[in-house]
């Protein structure tokens, strides 16, 4: 059996499994996934790979007792066997007093993350983009580390009171690392897509190549608050703590940067610079997702911050119950509105800054206020009287990306990133921001 089921061959499946419960509710989940990739280290590939993967999840529930069991090997047998232990693990189990009953049919929106072109990329054309790449670093003799990995993988769910959704989709990373032969300087550079003919491989190592030659010769700067311009792949690890933290309970209860004193919540209010909107939207053409979230609740575009001023907050269904409310499912993507300005123009507008290539090793500090720590590398450079002037050392920085938003100067057009953190993919705009605090230097490269 292929890893990759059509709508029509999931939904037989489905039916299949649901055909052996016997229990009050049954909910089966599906997903199947292809993974292709090659990794390069030291201007030589050093593994091609491949995953084939399929797993099926069974939860099952008499009352408010709930069992969960999966398995990856399919056949008639394993697909009672699998209801059945499930059934076993329910009446085992302690009642759960957030249970929530499954749902029934729903609407969605249709999907739009699924491109042929992707799903046929091979071991032949994955070798031809690095080759791409490769030729650039060894022309200059710069030393060049990689990845790229393409996936195609289909997810699916169907419960005993007749809901049925599923979701095809495709999508390919590339993150480079280009470092000169004395490892004094390093340049950096990611890009994700649905559609892989959007990935320009070359396009990519130029950039990486021309900040690792760049950097070489770095010179200390005192730590400090500085005007910043981080490029997108820089302020991505710091806005997807925001977006990952607009949980509603997280706020009533007191725990979130969205908590008010009293247990109020900031639910309404303005939080950030007004230039900030944040939403999902899984028709998004750049950024396409599941029409649906993982318990079935249909997705649609949704504003979570819209001009500084927090829209919704994230309610499970127990929590929107027990709150009188609507329930919001997690989004399944997120992004943030840009401006009209070029990275050139915001570099010309800045008197003195410092422009960020990338953060990374991420850390919270205080989840109240999202202060989070970190550092930056591969790239970064001082700017004086709006002309890049030469690369400094590397910083560990002390910063909330609430805070920023708020000393938010200019905006960007928004760029498809992956995040080095998570490897999601976001929509995320260039920005410049005053009084980014440095808190001390860092010897990374």
């Amino acid at each position: 059996m292929s890893s990759i089921l059509s709508e029509s061959e999931a939904k037989a499946l489905l039916q299949k499994v649901l055909s052996y419960s016997k229990a009050d509710e049954c909910e089966v989940s599906l997903m199947g996934e292809q993974r292709g990739n090659l990794r390069y280290a030291r201007n030589e590939v050093s593994t091609s790979g491949s995953l084939v993967n399929q797993n099926l999840t069974v939860r099952s529930s008499f009352g408010k007792k709930v069992g969960v069991a999966a398995i990856d090997e399919f056949g008639e047998e394993s697909f009672e066997k699998v209801v059945r232990r499930s059934e076993e693990l329910a009446r085992l189990a302690p009642e759960n007093p957030e249970f929530m009953g499954v749902l029934g049919p729903q609407q969605y929106l249709g999907s739009k993350g699924f491109f042929e072109s992707t799903a046929a990329a091979d071991p032949a054309s994955r070798a031809d983009a690095v080759l791409k790449s490769l030729e650039l670093s060894r022309s200059q003799n710069l030393v060049a580390s990689g990845f790229l990995e393409n996936q195609t993988g289909f997810s699916a769910t169907m419960n005993s009171k007749g809901l049925f959704a599923y979701y095809p989709s495709t999508n390919v990373n590339f993150s480079l690392t280009v470092r000169t032969p004395d490892g004094m300087g390093s340049g950096y550079v990611a890009r994700g897509y649905s559609d892989i003919k959007k990935l320009d491989t070359a396009g990519a190592t130029k950039i990486a190549i021309a900040k690792s030659l760049g950097s070489v010769g770095a010179k200390a700067l005192e730590p400090g608050k500085y005007t910043v311009i981080l490029e997108p792949t820089a302020a991505v690890v710091l806005l997807e703590n925001i977006f990952s933290s607009m949980d509603a309970r997280s706020a009533d209860e007191g725990r979130s940067f969205l908590s008010k004193p009293g247990g109020k919540t900031k639910l309404g209010e303005k939080i950030m610079d007004e230039r900030v909107t944040i939403y999902s939207d899984p028709m998004d053409d750049e950024l396409p997702a599941s029409p649906w979230s993982g318990d079935g609740q249909p997705q649609e575009k949704r504003s979570w911050i819209e001009k500084g001023v927090v829209k919704n907050m994230v309610y499970s269904r127990y929590w929107a119950e027990k709150k009188g409310v609507k329930p919001v499912p997690f989004p399944t993507n997120m992004i943030m509105q840009g401006g009209d300005a070029t990275m050139e123009e915001m570099i010309r507008s800045t008197k003195q800054g410092i422009l960020v290539t990338k953060l990374w090793y991420i850390r919270r500090v205080d989840p109240q206020t999202l202060l989070l720590t970190g550092l930056t590398r591969d790239g970064t450079f001082y700017i004086e009287n709006g002309k890049i002037k030469h690369p400094v050392k590397n910083f560990r920085f002390n910063e909330s990306p609430v805070i920023m938003l708020n000393n938010l100067e200019t905006l960007g057009k928004p760029e498809r990133v992956v995040s080095t953190e998570s490897d999601r993919n976001y929509l995320i705009p260039p920005m410049k921001i005053r009084e980014f605090t440095f808190s001390s230097l860092s010897d990374a490269v």
